[in-house]
């Protein structure tokens, strides 16, 4: 469901009290294990934590305009969301995830990159701390430039 909130304030503030509750505890988690070099702000409807074009002016190969996505956060029509697109690019990042968010006894509803949630009770917010943390912004940015090489080679055969 897409927002055309141009603040996170705005954002919150445009959701309905449960939603705004849940989303801002899963903001905060975000916050507090961010980790430097990664800005807040919003991209495409959500709160979005990315890598800023002063870092990386290249941005997105798909939208150079916009940023490096590193994850986004959402409340969709049905469910809220949370992005995690170091989940998406990285297979041992994935698989801990997964792992560790099962071993909370939660279920987990989850595509390539979106996890799914109707409640915070369904989020188990040490999980999600823990992969916000884990990637650093230079090991961020070498995945994602060997990605784009893979693709360009991929590309010339």
């Amino acid at each position: 469901m897409q927002n055309d909130a141009t603040s996170v304030e705005a954002y919150l503030n445009s959701l309905p009290d449960d939603r705004r509750a849940a989303i801002s505890m899963v903001r905060d988690t975000i916050l507090r294990n961010l980790p430097e070099g990664y800005k807040e702000g919003m991209q495409y409807g959500m709160i979005g934590y990315y890598v800023p074009h002063s870092r990386f002016p290249a941005g997105y190969h798909c939208d150079p305009k916009q940023p490096l996505n590193y994850l986004s956060l959402g409340s969709q029509k049905n469910y809220m969301s949370l992005y995690l697109m170091n989940v998406y690019g990285d297979t041992q990042t994935r698989e801990w995830f997964e792992n560790a968010y099962r071993a909370s006894g939660k279920k987990l509803d989850m595509g390539k990159a979106c996890v799914r949630f109707k409640t915070l009770e369904d989020l188990p917010l040490e999980v999600i701390g823990e992969v916000v943390a884990r990637t650093p912004v230079d090991v961020y940015l070498n995945a994602y430039l060997a990605v784009l090489a893979e693709m360009k080679s991929r590309k010339k055969r």
